[in-house]
């Protein structure tokens, strides 16, 4: 079994993630995908009414408090922070420090974002109707990179969709995979249900 580098890992992301780009749908959207490296690949679908891309965007801008996280997931969210390259309006190259429940485990993860244009062709953006992309890399308390986060926002008529891709670097456990995709369901299938009216309301004053 090959064990691969976080280059190469990356290499492998970016060939994966041009197919976000095409239209229709993957034979899998949601699911646990175990990979020849020993990882797993997780994604998650999640369809948000009324929600378009960029509401998203400006959320991961607005989000600077637990009293705001746990509004994402009042049920497993329980702390957070930024560090200092945050501020408001701006999260690319800042990272989050959060504690959260997701199935049985209880994490402490810190996620730091970055450029989607890293890993995928932003000029093929507006064609594909993405109306954003959140590319973020989590590690634990000491820096170990956990795996690579991708969340692409595809605008459709009646709102978007949230497609959520993400890599466990460090784990074969199909039932953490599936614990993650719950997750995920939850935490948009919230975020979902308030973000068109708080978006409104915040940006109409």
């Amino acid at each position: 079994m090959e064990v691969l580098n976080a280059d190469k890992k990356d290499a492998q992301l970016r060939a994966t993630l041009a197919k976000l780009l095409e239209p229709g749908y993957q034979a899998i959207e949601s699911g646990v995908i175990p990979q020849a490296d020993g990882s797993l690949h997780v994604r998650t679908q999640v369809r948000m009414p009324r929600c378009k891309g960029k509401m998203v965007d400006w959320w991961f801008g607005w989000l600077n408090s637990t009293e705001r996280y746990q509004m994402w997931h009042p049920q497993a969210h329980k702390k957070f922070s930024w560090d200092d390259k945050w501020r408001p309006g701006h999260y690319i190259g800042a990272t989050h420090y959060g504690e959260e429940q997701v199935g049985p485990q209880y994490f402490k993860v810190n996620i730091k974002f970055y450029d989607p244009a890293d890993v995928l062709d932003v000029s093929g953006f507006q064609e594909a109707r993405i109306g954003a992309v959140i590319y973020a890399k989590p590690t634990d308390e000491k820096g170990e990179p956990h795996g690579r986060m991708v969340i692409c926002f595809r605008d459709t008529d009646w709102g978007c969709e949230a497609r959520i891709w993400d890599w466990l670097f460090h784990t074969t456990d199909i039932q953490a995979g599936i614990g993650l995709m719950q997750h995920s369901f939850e935490e948009f299938g919230n975020l979902a249900e308030f973000l068109p009216d708080l978006y409104a309301m915040e940006n109409l004053r």
